[in-house]
């Protein structure tokens, strides 16, 4: 009998192990359920107030007729060829992307040296720069628009300034130009720009420099070969961010560039609004949005294939 009272003790040993990872399971499974529970409400507002007029927008962009619905609606790519066949929009295509590549440019240039001195600073003057960066975001951007308009006016400060000094004979053109639109949206986005290359220069191990310095680096040296390059991760955030923003900007460029610098997103709303053509506004938003994907999904993929890749993973 000593056998059968082994195999029985094994059964309810056996018995005993299942119950718990039974147990295990049925948690599992119904946090995985509650989590699901919890994302419905987001996922349907989403669905309702994004995925959804996106798609209604696709669909007017593919109605060449003033009939948006009906057996009278006529579908065709005419408003993507009159697009693609039209130089005022294949400039304006090119004035946009010009436009945010610049403000990228001077918000990377003006953004890199506050954000390395935040990562050098102690913790309580860290703040207060932070302050100052963040600041400027709770003032809406009509009325920091409106503050830079005063400064550029052909009699503004800056002109009258410039000119009192004696460096100009005559006012500069900086107001509805497109050196105007960039100062605005390079003082617009400059913020995130800041906020993104940080945040990667707060992970950079400080024992790196110090061993550079020991192994006889300069300060210069030590930037260019191991500060730079682990904070690419921040620069290519901080570049797409506001390269994203500034393709889509439409105050700043209205009001600072008015109709000498018709943006995209100033086209887009003057065909909507102002000429009721919501089906050529809609494939100019589209073209718009696509053109925004594809730049920045090359852009972002060139760096992950680069030298680089590591600091990436």
């Amino acid at each position: 009998m000593e056998p059968i009272r082994h195999y029985a003790d094994q059964e309810v040993s056996e018995q005993v192990k299942v119950e718990p990872q039974k147990k295990t399971k049925v948690r599992k499974r119904r946090s995985w359920i509650a989590g699901l529970l919890l994302l419905v409400p987001i996922l349907l507002f989403i669905f309702g107030f994004f995925v959804v007029p996106m798609l209604y927008i696709l669909y007017l962009s593919f109605i060449s007729t003033d009939k948006l619905n009906g057996t009278d609606a006529v579908y065709s790519l005419q408003n993507y060829i009159t697009l693609f066949t039209d130089s005022y929009y294949l400039s304006s295509m090119w004035l946009t992307v010009k436009i945010s590549l610049y403000s990228v440019l001077v918000s990377l240039i003006l953004g890199y040296p506050i954000a390395l001195t935040m990562a050098k600073s102690s913790p309580k003057v860290r703040g207060y720069i932070t302050l100052l960066i963040a600041s400027p975001l709770l003032v809406s951007i009509v009325v920091r628009n409106f503050g830079w308009y005063l400064l550029l006016l052909p009699n503004g400060t800056i002109n009258q300034v410039l000119m009192n000094l004696g460096l100009i004979n005559k006012p500069l053109n900086l107001l509805f130009s497109e050196l105007g639109v960039v100062i605005g949206l390079s003082n617009a986005y400059l913020p995130f720009m800041v906020l993104a290359i940080v945040t990667s220069l707060y992970n950079i191990d400080p024992s790196l420099e110090k061993a550079g310095a020991i192994l006889g680096a300069s300060p210069l040296r030590s930037f260019f070969s191991i500060t730079l390059p682990l904070s690419l991760p921040g620069i290519v955030s901080g570049c797409v961010l506001v390269f994203s923003l500034s393709m889509s900007a439409y105050v700043t460029p209205s009001l600072m560039g008015g109709a000498n610098v018709p943006m995209m997103p100033v086209v887009v709303y003057d065909q909507i609004n102002n000429l009721l053509k919501w089906t050529f506004g809609s494939a100019l938003s589209y073209v718009l949005l696509i053109i925004t994907l594809l730049s920045v999904f090359v852009f972002t993929r060139a760096f992950e294939k680069s030298k680089f890749r590591e600091v990436f993973r």
